[in-house]
């Protein structure tokens, strides 16, 4: 079976707004979530979606899927963690609870704040999570990365050419996903930034799934003005 993970658990504070997280404003005509769930409800291959949102915000989200999908039987929204693999874990306990999980089972997780996702992406995800195991969203980056391990000085520059900006979905094997993550210590958990690296520190390869341009995350005022933008000229 084939799982959907919307993380919708963002609160938007970056986006300057505090009446609602930025996943619910309007993109267009419609909630930027809305946007988003379409993009995996046209989909076929999706068993369930599931939608991880704040506790306080579920029956709203609820509502919107209501208003906005005509069927939306497949879709469930059920509360998400403090951090983001705590999010994911949580839609793994909730497969686990409502199915018989086996190795053959996949979790795509992808970010509510992305809704430019194309389907070749998605499907992508798909077929090199059944071949590999695991995937990321990856796009080359265009920019040259500094590292600084203090804040003030230059610690390394690296290869430009090895160098890649991480965009979602991530995708996984569950079993695999959740054995990984039940063997790291809580120190390790707590560094952990993003799910890809539950597999890349136990030595497990991720294989690379080029992303686009498009693929934006919106979290600042500006990104939301690219975003209709981008919809407006159908970029």
């Amino acid at each position: 079976m084939i799982f959907a993970a919307i993380l919708a658990g963002g609160t938007g504070n970056r986006m300057g707004i505090v009446e609602k997280p930025k996943q619910f404003l309007l993109l267009g005509n419609k909630p930027i979530i809305i946007h988003t769930i379409e993009k995996f409800y046209i989909n076929p291959n999706f068993d369930e979606i599931i939608v991880l949102c704040p506790k306080q915000w579920i029956n709203h989200t609820k509502d919107l899927i209501s208003r906005y999908i005509n069927d939306s039987n497949n879709i469930k929204v059920i509360e998400g963690g403090n951090l983001r693999n705590d999010t994911i874990m949580n839609a793994v306990k909730y497969i686990e609870n409502s199915y018989e999980l086996n190795e053959e089972f996949i979790i795509v997780t992808h970010d509510s704040v992305r809704p430019f996702i194309t389907h070749r992406i998605i499907e992508e995800n798909i077929k090199y999570t059944i071949e590999h195991g695991s995937c990321d969203t990856v796009i080359p980056s265009t920019d040259t990365i500094v590292e600084s391990e203090d804040g003030k000085f230059i610690s390394s520059i690296p290869n430009r050419q090895n160098m890649y900006q991480g965009q979602t979905p991530q995708s996984f094997k569950i079993l695999k996903l959740k054995e990984l993550y039940n063997n790291m210590s809580n120190e390790e958990k707590n560094l952990l930034t993003d799910a890809s690296k539950i597999f890349s520190i136990n030595n497990e390869k991720v294989f690379l799934v080029k992303g686009e341009v498009s693929n934006i995350k919106i979290t600042y005022p500006h990104d939301l003005k690219v975003a209709n933008s981008i919809l407006k000229n159908g970029l």
